[in-house]
């Protein structure tokens, strides 16, 4: 399993995104099994599928979901409260909720790469003080 931010999701589904082709590549250098992200993430990812390509996007990201291909990953209050923590630490980024939630989840499942675009997650610690794994 590997925690992915919104932007490989858009680009993954939107073959028009500039990011498209690197997306689907790195895909290859992930080890088998789902993709994981975090509510704040799939909302994220439904917003800007929507605005690429209508309904039909945004389908494809729920059958995602549904075949087993994505997780939704829950969050709980304890990561819910990491977040506004996170997004303090981080105020001068600013860190998004998206990508807090993220580092909150990867911190909680013990899981240390991240499927993102977003060169931000460079910066980024979890709460040991160690750098996240990124995969772009």
């Amino acid at each position: 399993m590997t925690l992915t931010d919104t932007g490989p999701l858009v680009a993954l589904i939107n073959r028009n995104d500039p990011n498209h082709a690197a997306c689907v590549a790195a895909t290859r250098r992930l080890p088998a099994g789902p993709l994981v992200t975090t509510w704040p993430c799939f909302t994220e990812a439904m917003y800007l599928l929507f605005r690429a390509g209508g309904y039909p996007a945004q389908e494809e990201l729920w059958q995602w979901r549904t075949t087993g291909r994505l997780i939704l990953h829950d969050l709980n209050a304890v990561e819910i409260e990491r977040m506004a923590e996170l997004m303090g630490t981080y105020r001068d980024r600013p860190m998004d909720l998206a990508d807090a939630s993220l580092v909150a989840a990867a911190e909680r499942l013990g899981m240390r790469r991240v499927f993102t675009i977003d060169s931000d997650f460079h910066v980024y610690q979890l709460a040991d003080g160690s750098a996240l794994e990124l995969v772009s």
